[in-house]
């Protein structure tokens, strides 16, 4: 009833076990996982890497666009600040306008205009030019009638705006094809607000397309870079009114642009009106960038997955493994308590014998007093053994070694031993070389060894009793070997059973009472000696334990645990 109650109680506990992993680790793992992946597959299908991209590139086109602006601006001001008084004469005015041009080749056309007349100058050495000589032709013409007609409405509305500038911006030739130019017109600050006088600056559409724009565009990329880092980016500026395409030639790009569609496009306002920003990665699109991402953390939420899954089997391992150590220790206890209590029930019940005495003949009574003296050599061997292993768990064990007799140390622990060897219907076969030299042990622990192997012996020992044990020296070791004709040890035991209160599967060995400390305390001992513990053993055709203890100095110092 016991036994069945203790299996009920052990199946509860691993219930209760894997109950609290599942409420307290595996479902909040599950549920994040579960979120996560709900959160991915959200994001994979309402494209939320690629909106949120496409913001960013929005709103770094209007910074962009902002600094085209306030250069162009800054630059007509400066322009504007140049320019002569209406009130001079016609040859004095095309001289200032001459050298407005020489001081800022990135113009091509300069005019100004009041009641009377139109002045309008462009650069000397473009004038070869037969696209500039008749783009001036036509300006010429153009401005003067339109601002003959408009000139009064043109300029109150110019006085109404904050920076009194007006830009126009239309398309143009030039040598190389097809080009844009931007012509500022603005009022001169030094003039009351009622006179009809404009001034006005052509930027050359040549400026514009190698140097202006390509120069911002790069910088603008640079600092988003700096900045944030990530993929490089590349920005275009292009037509307005024409769609984007492979055939369409840009005006002006930055760096790594290559071919290809915007991903994102801005029409520009107020200064270049007619022409479009855009931008876009390099060697790569907003949505593959949007897949490779959600890609990767797939991948990684897949691997962390898996990290929490081998997590929980580790824990789970582990934790049977404590479960199983406190059972064992469980068992320790039990069995420890079974073997101090026999050779103290047996001291007890020969000590009340004599006490009484019922005992007549000298004869029986030494009989008593020798089982009496066994059964406490056998209890003091128990204690040592568990007193030992606390000090070993401790750290705190220590010992003493000194060059030693090997086979008088050997022979005197078996004579010890010889009684109750005999008592128990075993053969012994013992077999000591001569001329061992001297080997540095420490005597009571190498004791202990070998009293902890002839028990294991006897112990696991059914039908066949017999115990053979040999000391001799073989290449440069001297060895100590402990054989039974027993049960043996299968293959899959021989590496645990110099495991702290392992036992193996055998009935045998679950029937027979122990501590499980015994072969553990073997192989502490040898190690700290130096030497090594070794077993030879098949199921049903015995054992055989070899310790090998080295002849020089033990690698433990004195004293260590």
């Amino acid at each position: 009833m016991k036994l069945k109650r203790r299996g009920f109680l052990g199946g509860f506990n691993r219930f209760r076990l894997m109950l609290t992993l599942g409420l307290a680790v595996v479902l909040p793992a599950a549920a994040l996982i579960y979120v996560n992946f709900s959160q991915l597959r959200a994001f994979e299908r309402d494209k939320v890497l690629e909106a949120f991209i496409h913001r960013d590139f929005q709103e770094l086109l209007a910074i962009t666009e902002k600094k085209i602006n306030k250069k162009a601006y800054a630059m007509t001001e400066d322009v504007r600040n140049l320019f002569p008084s209406p009130d001079i004469d016609t040859q004095e005015k095309e001289k200032r306008l001459d050298l407005i041009l020489a001081k800022s080749p990135w113009l091509t056309h300069v005019f100004l205009f009041d009641e009377k007349s139109l002045v309008f100058r462009s650069q000397p050495h473009q004038m070869d030019n037969k696209y500039v000589r008749e783009e001036h032709e036509r300006m010429v013409e153009g401005y003067h009638v339109w601002f003959s007609a408009d000139g009064k409405s043109m300029v109150e509305a110019i006085h109404k705006k904050t920076r009194p500038i007006n830009f126009y911006t239309g398309p143009t030739k030039r040598a190389d094809g097809e080009a844009y130019m931007t012509t500022a017109i603005f009022v001169l600050p030094q003039l009351a607000n009622e006179r009809v006088v404009v001034g006005g600056a052509t930027f050359d559409p040549c400026y514009l397309k190698n140097t202006f724009f390509p120069g911002l565009l790069e910088e603008q990329v640079t600092q988003k870079m700096n900045d944030q880092g990530g993929n490089p980016l590349a920005m275009i500026v292009y037509p307005a009114d024409v769609e984007m395409g492979h055939e369409t030639k840009p005006l002006a790009t930055s760096p790594g642009w290559g071919e290809g569609k915007p991903e994102v496009s801005r029409k520009l306002d107020d200064v270049f009106r007619g022409l479009a920003l855009g931008i876009k990665f390099q060697g790569t699109s907003v949505a593959a960038l949007g897949q490779t991402w959600v890609r990767r953390s797939f991948i990684i939420l897949g691997c962390l997955s898996l990290l929490i899954i081998s997590g929980l089997v580790l824990t789970r391992h582990i934790v049977s493994k404590e479960m199983a150590l406190a059972r064992l220790k469980s068992d320790f206890v039990s069995n420890v308590s079974h073997e101090l209590r026999t050779p103290l029930a047996l001291i007890r019940l020969y000590a009340e014998t004599l006490e009484l005495g019922r005992i007549t003949t000298q004869e029986k009574k030494q009989q008593y007093y020798r089982i009496i003296r066994k059964e406490s050599e056998r209890l003091t061997a128990l204690i040592n053994n568990i007193l030992d292993f606390s000090r070993i768990e401790a750290g705190r064990k220590e010992y003493e070694f000194r060059n030693t007799d090997i086979a008088e140390l050997v022979r005197n622990t078996l004579e010890s031993y010889r009684y109750q060897i005999e008592q128990q219907g075993f053969a012994f076969e013992e077999s000591i070389d001569a001329d061992l030299p001297a080997v540095p042990v420490d005597r009571e622990a190498i004791a202990r060894a070998l009293v902890n192997l002839v028990n294991n012996a006897l112990k696991y020992s059914s039908d066949e009793k017999f115990l053979g044990v040999k000391l001799y020296r073989e290449n440069g070791v001297v060895k100590l070997e402990v054989a039974d004709h027993g049960i043996g040890i299968a293959r899959r035991d021989q590496s645990k059973i110099f495991e702290k209160f392992y036992r193996a599967g055998d009935p045998l060995v679950h029937n027979t009472k122990g501590s499980g400390l015994g072969l553990s305390l073997v192989r502490h001992i040898t190690q700290a000696h130096g030497g090594e513990i070794a077993v030879e053993s098949t199921p049903g055709g015995g054992s055989k334990f070899i310790l090998s203890l080295p002849l020089a100095a033990a690698t433990a110092q004195p004293g260590s645990a």
